[in-house]
Order: C-alpha cells, then sequence, then structure tokens
C-alpha cells in the first residue's frame, strides 16, 4: 500500500511556515524546504521506480543530456509519488503565487531524473522559456525536484542562480553567484519558472536521482501531456485532489470540457451525448442572470 504524508499539521503553524517560504522564494527565486516527507516514503517511491529506471534508456540531446535517464508518467509507475504532487506545504506555496493568475493551478509534467556519473553540466535556463511571450511581475509555473538520492556538488545537485528571476536571460553566468542545491533525501527544491538553473555535473561515481513535479497556472497547455500519460481508465484511480490537478476540471469559464461538461464524467464511461452546460465562474453567472433580468424588465 502506498505511504501517505497523513500527519495533521496545526493550521496557523502551516500558514506561517508557507508565508515564510513563498518570502523566500519571491526574493530569492528558489529555497529548500528540508526533510519535508519521510525518508520511508522516499525509500518506497525509490523501489517503485527502480524498475523503470532499468529500462529506461539514456536522452539522446545536448540539453537533457547523454549520461542522463529522465522519464515521465511518474504518478504510475510510482503510486507513493501521488501524495508528493498533493503535499499540503507545496500545495499551498503554489496557491499564494500561482492562484491570484488563474482559476485553478494543474500540473505541468511529472518527470523522475537520473544523472550518471560523466554528465556534463547542463545549460544555464529558465523552464518558463517555454512560453514565448514576456510577462514581467506574475510566474507562469513552479517547479518542485524532491531528492531521491543525497544531491551533493560532487554528484550533479541541481545548479541555481539566486535572484536571477529579477534580471534578463543570460547564458553566460556570473560563476561565483550560481550555488548547488545539495540536500538529503525527502528534501525538495523549489524554484520559480523564471529563475536560471541547471543540471549539475556528475563527477562521482554514483548516480544521483531527483523527482521533478512541475506546476504552471491552469490556461495553459502542459509540457506533458497529462492526458496521454493518464487517459480516464488511469486517472479515474488516482485520487480527487490529483485528478484536478492532471486536468480533469474545467478551467473556467469553459477551458477544457468534454462534451460541454466536466471531464470527470469520463470516469463513469464514455456517454454518447450530453447536454452543455454553462462552465463559467460564479460572478460571470451573476452577470448574466442580472443581464437578463434586465432585459425582462424592460
Amino acid at each position: 500500500m502506498p505511504l501517505t504524508n497523513n500527519a495533521k499539521v496545526n493550521k496557523n503553524t502551516h500558514d506561517t511556515r508557507v508565508m515564510d517560504y513563498v518570502s523566500r522564494l519571491r526574493n530569492n527565486g528558489y529555497i529548500i524546504i528540508e526533510d519535508l516527507v519521510p525518508r520511508l516514503m522516499i525509500d518506497q517511491i525509490n523501489e517503485e521506480l527502480r524498475p523503470s529506471f532499468h529500462q529506461t534508456p539514456n536522452s539522446e540531446g545536448l540539453f537533457w543530456g547523454f549520461q542522463t535517464k529522465r522519464m515521465g508518467r511518474v504518478f504510475t509507475k510510482s503510486p507513493t509519488s501521488q501524495a508528493l504532487a498533493t503535499h499540503p506545504v507545496i500545495l499551498g506555496i503554489m496557491e499564494d503565487i500561482l492562484g491570484p493568475n488563474c482559476e485553478k493551478f494543474q500540473i505541468n509534467l511529472t518527470q523522475a531524473i537520473r544523472i550518471e556519473p560523466g554528465e556534463e553540466e547542463q545549460l544555464m535556463h529558465r523552464d518558463d522559456e517555454m512560453f514565448p511571450w514576456g510577462h514581467p511581475g506574475s510566474e507562469f509555473m513552479i517547479n518542485a525536484m524532491w531528492a531521491l538520492d543525497e544531491f551533493t556538488a560532487e554528484n550533479g545537485a541541481t545548479v541555481v542562480w539566486p535572484r536571477s528571476h529579477l534580471k534578463p536571460v543570460q547564458r553566460e553566468v556570473p560563476q561565483e553567484e550560481l550555488v548547488q542545491a545539495e540536500m538529503k533525501p525527502g528534501s525538495v527544491l523549489i524554484w520559480l519558472g523564471s529563475t536560471q538553473h541547471g543540471g549539475g555535473a556528475n563527477r562521482s561515481r554514483k548516480a544521483r536521482t531527483g523527482l521533478t513535479i512541475s506546476y504552471s497556472l491552469g490556461w495553459l497547455r502542459q509540457a506533458e501531456n497529462q492526458y496521454l500519460a493518464y487517459p480516464p481508465e488511469v486517472a479515474r484511480e488516482f485520487p480527487e485532489k490529483l485528478r484536478e490537478l492532471i486536468g480533469y476540471k474545467v478551467h473556467r469559464p469553459n477551458l477544457g470540457w468534454y462534451e460541454g461538461q466536466e471531464p470527470e464524467v469520463l470516469f463513469e464511461g464514455r456517454p454518447e451525448s450530453l447536454p452543455a452546460l454553462d462552465l463559467v465562474p460564479r460572478d460571470v453567472e451573476l452577470m448574466i442572470q442580472e443581464y437578463l433580468a434586465g432585459k425582462q424588465v424592460a
């Protein structure tokens, strides 16, 4: 049975922690939260991912690297990882930063990453470069990299350029300003989509493994096609919150519907025909009601 994080957290303490994390994230462009989940949970995720890593070939590309394994569809390969995606601290951070700019945020991708010995340092980049227009003052996405192994400077811990989210993109970056996200298994590195970073060079004799779960505004296209990764017959077995996060919920008004209804109707089969619903926010619904009432009076 998958492990879950059922620890009850005092709401005031939880809110205070999240506010502190958000403040540091906005200021520095990244944070590391140590020991956010138990080591036992990480051990189980590693065990669940072991067969898939064994079968997955190395990447083939200058950006992804030739001595690195990357794989998606993580929630089916490791059921225990689902609890990481819905961790209340993580969702609290996403709600604070992404929430004001969308009706609901979503999972952008899941990717398990294993950097093998001999891999070179990755090109420094911003993840939100996949969205080709400027958006100063707001974030399109945020990444959470969970340490499944110990992250060290020697084995390729993620390289981050602090406060680079406040600067123009640069490929030649000041080496003296870079930091490596050294952390223990169960810890998580969170960085803004506008923060420059890259996978580190692995100069050790052992691989290092991490699990990225990325979140984005709910009206953007996801990097990993969640509906192919987790089709309805798979997603119906997921917890309700996770189904919503991967996109089986309309982003109002009217983004992502199936036959004019919430896509969750697919969990009960595939109806041939359905009535189209007004999938709009409550304030828009009230505006329409007031408008029609006014016309009747006139």
